[in-house]
């Protein structure tokens, strides 16, 4: 409906164009010359005769009272509609010479566009040092998590991340805290011995990768919630999602949503550096992947999952993994702004905050090239170890953060902001011949009377 209103619009235009066009052509304007030595000559001959000629002012004066009567635009269609039948097509205004003259010139508009967002060397460079630092990083220094007597182990990097959390928050102070009342949780049931339905996989071992209130994310909305019911909420081992009221830790309850969220902090505070800790965030909502044949004993993906939680893939070891993340971000972003700079652009214009690509084109691209070269080195890292407990979970998500950002920008957005850029250029070129015919309309109706129907 729309489209088809749109259409007959730009027909009822074009048709008036055409018209005007038409009359324009057809008015022919006389040599004014030979008109003006007679106007001189009867003016001579009058005034030696003894007559008067009035002034330059009364003739203004006269002028003033013409009137001009503007017809509306519905006058103008019907106007044109009586000399000009069928469709029309507004380029039969222009000759061969102009049209090719109007392509070239939006050619060069795309061209222009094109440059803005063009990835020249220097880009390309810092998306690859950043891609490759990230691998290396990531290949070299976070390792493998491996149960040894001493505790978890792996790469330099991991080591050193665990042994900060372990000094953050010491076992001793953590298992006081873990036996004090205000962390106590009504979802932190360790077994079915409390629970009305049965659930499967529940054990000393499993529990924090079923409750869905041990998730470092989710735990902020259904842990909450498990708080304030009185509820746990779990994927079992099977897939199973289910929330059933916990009346032997009815005490552990909180009425009030600032208190819940108070507790579930602290709960989380006493968890941490446990022997079984947090899941990596989302890492629950795997347990639904029940699906799939990997490896030799053909495990589905949820039994994958299970078994890596188990070996140690935990929130401390996906705070290693981010490690190498967030030097590409800083490394991507920095080298960004430090070209921005060198080209010229204020330091406001170029801090890399912002991915909106009006204001920092190539920015989400950069990062885009980044993160896909370290995710495929990773890829390759989990290729060549055949080892689930290889994959750099924090990557991959931050890879089909910007997969999804680049194809989006790909498909829609760039075509839209193209032409949005072309008929801006255009309409601005256009606003200063509608300003000179303004003056010109002003000028010649200034002293004159008019009226718009």
């Amino acid at each position: 409906m729309n489209r088809n209103k749109n259409n007959d619009t730009d027909q009822q235009m074009a048709k008036v164009i055409m018209y005007h066009d038409q009359q324009l052509k057809n008015i022919h304007f006389p040599d004014s010359s030979a008109t003006d030595d007679e106007i001189r000559r009867s003016e001579v001959l009058l005034k030696s005769l003894g007559y008067d000629l009035p002034s330059k002012n009364e003739v203004a004066n006269k002028r003033n009272n013409e009137v001009i009567v503007v017809p509306n635009w519905d006058e103008l269609c019907a106007e044109a509609n009586q000399y000009i039948t069928g469709k029309c097509d507004i380029r039969a205004l222009f000759t061969e010479d102009e049209l090719r003259q109007n392509e070239e010139a939006i050619r060069l508009l795309n061209r222009d566009f094109k440059q803005i967002y063009h990835m020249d060397k220097v880009d390309y460079a810092i998306s690859i040092l950043a891609g490759l630092v990230g691998s290396a990083v990531d290949i070299l220094l976070v390792g493998i998590p491996k149960k040894t007597p001493d505790g978890l182990k792996a790469g330099p990097l991991s080591d050193f991340v665990r042994d900060y959390f372990d000094k953050k928050y010491p076992e001793e102070e953590m298992q006081k805290l873990a036996n004090s009342k205000i962390s106590k949780v009504p979802f932190d049931a360790q077994d079915n011995r409390h629970t009305r339905i049965y659930v499967e996989g529940l054990s000393a071992y499993y529990h924090r990768l079923l409750q869905l209130g041990h998730d470092p994310v989710l735990g902020f909305i259904f842990g909450v919630s498990d708080i304030l019911n009185g509820t746990m909420t779990t994927i079992d081992k099977n897939g199973k999602v289910v929330c059933q009221v916990m009346e032997n830790y009815a005490d552990r309850r909180e009425s009030d949503t600032f208190l819940a969220l108070a507790k579930q902090i602290i709960h989380f505070k006493s968890d941490i550096t446990t022997s079984m800790g947090l899941p990596a965030p989302f890492m629950s909502l795997l347990n639904l992947l029940q699906f799939g044949k990997i490896g030799d004993y053909d495990q589905t993906i949820a039994e994958i999952v299970q078994g890596m939680y188990y070996e140690g893939y935990d929130f401390i070891h996906f705070c290693s993994m981010s490690v190498p993340v967030m030097l590409i971000e800083v490394i991507t972003r920095m080298g960004y702004a430090l070209k921005r700079i060198n080209e010229g652009h204020s330091v406001k214009d170029s801090i890399p905050v912002s991915l909106k690509r009006e204001t920092h084109p190539k920015l989400a691209t950069m990062l885009f090239i980044s993160h896909s070269l370290a995710t495929a080195a990773n890829a390759g890292k989990v290729y060549f170890s055949k080892n689930p407990m290889s994959i750099n979970y924090p990557q991959w998500l931050a890879f089909a953060k910007y997969v999804y950002s680049q194809m989006k920008w790909v498909l829609l957005e760039k075509p839209e902001m193209r032409a949005d850029y072309v008929s801006g250029k255009i309409y601005n070129e256009m606003q200063e011949v509608f300003d000179q015919v303004d003056r010109n309309f002003a000028e010649y109706t200034h002293d004159k009377i008019v009226i718009y129907n």
